[in-house]
């Protein structure tokens, strides 16, 4: 990846704990000065730092950030037996991540999948949060949703399900998934035309990690992941949230439909919005100047000093 892009890379500082049902969480921090204000960020499904480029650059001069590798996900363990893996597991691990850190209060930057898990530490620890960014996201039951742009599918979050207990069960399967998509030729070729058709220059490399990342060893947590977006909901929380938040959508999002945002704004009490009617699921990526502005200056508003 080309260093004029990434040039947060050499700040980037690997570290782990053991949470409190005795699992390996793998995080990372970027910035070291105690008096800036901190920013979470709560990737998107198989993600990590590289899918989130635009918002790094203009956010690390004014905040330091924290991420985490969701349990079960690369570097980060999980039971084996699986049995906590839910969304408030994840939420609950960011909250041992800040006490490790000794940081009192966060700004949480959630995408997609991290926009379920940014609402239920928003629901957990209020006293915790200063604001949320939440972008291309829904508040739960991911699979009856998704892939629905336009109007709900009768039965189609049972078949997703099958879906992926097929991919768990059958490895051949998986394998064939596996072959096509991390194929350079076919990613570079894919990247390359969506980075034209939208002028970011970031997509080529971004799907191809991301194929890399997901097929690799993570591939049956990763899908088991999407059945607990499914299982979490955080519907009936929204209007207790009193934080300030920013809600970022795109109109022609085909896996988390743009509706999804629009209720999400309408149920918190303190919602702003930022909506790009061309925009699909990838818009900070989509739009990496106006994006990412829009949310710092959202960030910089009445900022409030962290405790040192």
């Amino acid at each position: 990846m080309k260093e004029e892009k990434y040039p947060w890379q050499g700040q980037v500082v690997n570290k782990s704990l053991k949470t409190r049902d005795g699992v390996n969480i793998c995080y990372q921090t970027l910035g070291t000065d105690k008096k800036k204000p901190v920013v979470c960020i709560a990737h998107g499904l198989g993600a990590r730092l590289y899918a989130w480029a635009p918002i790094l650059n203009v956010i690390l001069p004014r905040y330091r950030v924290i991420t985490w590798h969701y349990r079960g996900l690369y570097q980060s363990e999980t039971q084996e037996s699986i049995r906590r893996f839910s969304i408030l597991d994840h939420a609950e691990d960011l909250k041992s991540i800040l006490d490790r850190e000794k940081v009192n209060k966060v700004h949480i930057i959630g995408w997609s999948m991290g926009v379920q898990v940014a609402l239920e530490f928003a629901h957990l620890f209020p006293e915790r949060l200063e604001k949320l960014v939440l972008i291309n996201g829904t508040y739960g039951h991911t699979l009856s949703t998704g892939l629905q742009p336009l109007f709900r599918i009768p039965y189609m979050a049972d078949l997703l399900h099958i879906v992926i207990e097929t991919l768990k069960s059958r490895k051949e399967s998986a394998s064939l998934i596996r072959k096509v998509a991390t194929n350079k030729k076919i990613t570079g070729a894919v990247g390359s035309l969506y980075s034209t058709l939208r002028g970011s220059p970031y997509f080529t490399e971004v799907l191809q990690q991301y194929a890399d990342d997901v097929l690799g060893d993570s591939f049956n947590n990763y899908l088991r992941l999407f059945q607990e977006l499914d299982a979490h909901s955080a519907y009936h929380n929204l209007p207790e949230i009193v934080h300030p938040a920013l809600v970022v959508w795109g109109d022609l999002d085909p896996l988390i439909p743009a509706y999804l945002s629009r209720r999400i704004r309408r149920r918190l009490v303190n919602a702003y919005t930022l909506r790009f009617w061309l925009g699909t699921h990838f818009v900070h990526l989509e739009y990496p100047k106006r994006a990412p502005n829009r949310i710092l200056r959202f960030l910089d508003s009445h900022i409030i000093e962290p405790d040192v």
